[in-house]
């Protein structure tokens, strides 16, 4: 029984050491050199090939390699009765919550036209803190940490879901009230999961419903957002700016306009990594629990897309 990770693009050796650590006999096969596909049974997958999970007859268990999977749900190719389980990690909320306070607290306290100020030698003291609300779209686990961090910090705040929710602890607004909860902030965080409902969310339209000069975070994903709205959205004031982690096409191409946009701050998708370490052993755990026919652990629902 051989455990595959295939992941073009990444370096496979940190998570074959995690993995060893935590069970030094395990049989690992890594892409493209998998030359046993017949003996693979649980795939470790990230931005794998489309198709490429038809070369494993024997397959039993898919794992993502971080707490996304809509890079595997969006291959027709995946049977739809194969399990498919993701990491969870607390460290993963933790580096994401920081993030998006870094984001607010930039756009709150103005640092970014502090930092041109600079350039120009411009000394100006006036508004030196814009009043804040923000706005959390995807009110799970990431989402909801980040609600009780910035709550804690003083901010308001609301989420919005797109499920119906009686007991939130901060104001909440469901998806036809998705007008209403945007005319209540001024930074707009998308933490959602990436969903046939969800996909595009992030467009024109939706900007124009927005606080003038709201500003925007998207730390969920790329497909969220319809990129070529982004720059109308700022032109036309709806959106002030943006600070984004995720894009459609990653590494972001060099002739991509947001390179050339100040109003737009980017990163190159490190708002939280999955920490091998930390997640090897709900890696090798589900392994044993596939080989003794256990519940596993993380597994995800394919209706919901997480």
């Amino acid at each position: 029984m051989s455990l595959a990770i295939i992941s073009p693009g990444r370096n496979p050796q940190i998570w074959i050491d995690a993995l060893k650590y935590s069970k030094p006999d395990i049989d690992i096969q890594v892409y493209p050199d998998i030359d046993r596909p017949e003996n693979v049974e649980m795939a470790l997958l990230w931005q794998h090939p489309p198709g490429y999970l038809k070369n494993f007859p024997n397959l039993k268990l898919i794992s993502s390699l971080g707490a996304g999977v809509d890079h595997i749900l969006s291959d027709p190719a995946v049977p739809e009765q194969m399990p498919i389980v993701r990491i969870v990690d607390e460290k993963l909320t933790w580096s994401m919550t920081n993030y998006v306070i870094m984001g607010v607290l930039n756009f709150h306290r103005q640092l970014t036209r502090y930092q041109a100020d600079q350039k120009r030698k411009v000394w100006d003291m006036s508004n030196p803190e814009i009043p804040v609300k923000v706005g959390v779209m995807g009110v799970g686990a990431l989402g909801g940490d980040v609600l009780d961090k910035l709550n804690y910090m003083g901010f308001s705040v609301a989420g919005f879901g797109f499920s119906e929710k009686s007991d939130f602890p901060y104001p909440y607004f469901s998806k036809n009230q998705l007008k209403e909860f945007l005319s209540e902030i001024n930074v707009l965080v998308c933490l959602l999961p990436l969903t046939p409902e969800t996909e595009g969310i992030l467009s024109l339209e939706l900007f124009k419903n927005c606080q003038p000069g709201t500003f925007l975070i998207n730390v969920a994903r790329g497909k969220h957002l319809v990129e070529e709205d982004l720059i109308p959205a700022l032109e036309k004031g709806y959106l002030s700016g943006a600070l984004l982690d995720v894009y459609r096409k990653e590494p972001l191409p060099t002739e991509h306009p947001f390179w050339e946009e100040s109003r737009i701050q980017l990163t190159p998708h490190i708002a939280s990594v999955t920490n091998p370490q930390a997640a090897a052993p709900q890696i090798i755990e589900n392994f044993r629990r596939l080989k003794s026919n256990q519940p596993l652990v993380n597994l995800v629902n394919r209706e919901r897309g997480y």
